[in-house]
């Protein structure tokens, strides 16, 4: 049956997030970077994990031998999102996003000469979003859509020095840039917002900015190390975008080209530490506990337009909690070239029930992960992982009004693989 109209647009929190919707892993965090760690429930912040370090720790690089590695990378996010809610005289609703499939490259390059190593990557840190169309009972029966999309990437200049056989100590500046697309209705039913390009690699509204990592690594003994790395909050400029403002009026819809911003939206701080332990000459176990400062970064959104009048800006809470998650995973040589890795990665829910909505449902709070290595020699390797994330289910209890519940639904699988010359 057609879904009816409703009075009241029934995304009424709808603006907070939608132009959060990245990842739905650890919050917006993957939970994990690169194959070999994507392998071991992300845990990586104790032994050599090759060039995804510079999202991990980067003290680790100091880890590897003398020369230069050459990384090649991809991850492929594919989340499974719907919404559902019980009207109550349109009976059951059900909306299915569209948006399941999500690329992420990489490319590095790092050399290690004496005690220092040093270099540069690129990363997609993030493209995902939802997109449940113009038909959908989100839309309220207007037939516009209802879509958000962002991407996250850097560049990083990792510089790790070893002090002295035991104690390694990095530092690294990160470029970041950030992308976002929002097609939305207005929490008043007053309109609808469009700032959109429907580019699979660049969002329309763009901002610049920079942050900074610290890390260090230490060897205890010959088989047990620990590590630890604190990665700064993002220093982001407002992302900017022009598009169009629909507005609805008593004689039909009004659009307008409009300016948008997005205003302080920042990548939150997060630090950890963890341990790895060389069990035996073929097994290798490893364990990481991190902390994500969501409370700080995702306290309010807040989005501005400009007619041609001014700006005006509307600020709405978030309220997110901040998040600790457990990494833990092992890896066995079942050769000497061949290696096979799982892993449990284990994150709490940031997402308050109240703020919950249809298209940023960030609720996914665990990975179960499998992952193998093959050094093929001649300095050539490649590794893979898979991440499965069981079904998680949320309501918000006035999603949609006062009385009128809304339920979100998310799984997903993570394919990474990674390919290194070394050199």
């Amino acid at each position: 049956m057609t879904a009816p109209r409703f009075r009241k647009t029934p995304l009424a929190a709808l603006i907070l997030a939608l132009p959060l919707g990245v990842w739905a892993t650890n919050g917006m965090n993957l939970e994990a970077y690169g194959a070999r760690a994507g392998g071991m429930g992300g845990a990586s912040y104790a032994y050599d994990n090759g060039n995804s370090a510079v999202m991990n720790n980067p003290a680790t690089l100091g880890l590897r031998p003398q020369g230069s590695s050459l990384g090649l990378g991809v991850t492929v996010l594919m989340p499974d999102v719907s919404t559902r809610m019980n009207h109550p005289l349109a009976g059951p609703l059900s909306a299915d996003s569209s948006a399941d499939q999500f690329l992420m490259p990489s490319v590095s390059l790092i050399r290690k000469t004496g005690g220092l190593t040093y270099g540069a990557a690129i990363t997609a840190q993030g493209g995902m979003g939802t997109d449940y169309g113009t038909q959908s009972f989100l839309s309220n029966g207007t037939g516009l859509p209802m879509r958000s999309e962002v991407g996250f990437g850097r560049v990083m200049l990792p510089l790790a020095f070893n002090i002295d056989e035991r104690l390694t100590l990095a530092a690294q500046i990160d470029y970041v840039w950030a992308g976002m697309d929002v097609q939305m209705l207005m929490p008043d039913g007053s309109g609808h917002v469009s700032v959109s390009n429907n580019s699979d690699y660049t969002g329309q509204a763009k901002g610049r900015g920079w942050a900074f990592k610290l890390g260090a690594h230490y060897k205890l003994s010959d088989s047990v190390s620990v590590g630890a790395t604190y990665h700064s909050k993002t220093d982001i400029s407002d992302l900017e975008g022009s598009g169009t403002f629909t507005a609805f009026t008593p004689g039909g819809p009004v659009p307008m080209p409009t300016r948008f911003r997005i205003v302080d939206f920042q990548w939150p701080e997060t630090y950890g530490i963890g341990a790895a332990w060389q069990a035996t000459p073929q097994l290798m176990l490893a364990a990481d506990i991190k902390h994500i400062g969501w409370s700080d970064s995702m306290k309010t959104f807040r989005l501005a337009m400009n007619m041609g009048a001014g700006w005006m800006e509307g600020a709405m809470p978030q309220n997110w909690k901040d998040q600790t998650v457990l990494l833990v995973g092992g890896q066995y040589m079942v050769a000497p070239n061949v290696a096979l890795r799982a892993g449990y990665n284990h994150g709490s829910n940031p997402v308050p029930a109240s703020t919950l909505n249809p298209l940023f449902p960030a609720i996914v709070t665990r990975h179960y992960t499998l992952g193998a290595g093959w050094n093929i020699g001649g300095g050539h390797s490649i590794a893979g992982s898979v991440a499965f994330s069981p079904k998680d289910t949320q309501t918000n209890p006035a999603m949609f009004g006062a009385g009128l519940a809304g339920t979100n639904t998310h799984s997903q699988t993570t394919l990474r693989v990674n390919y290194n010359y070394n050199f």
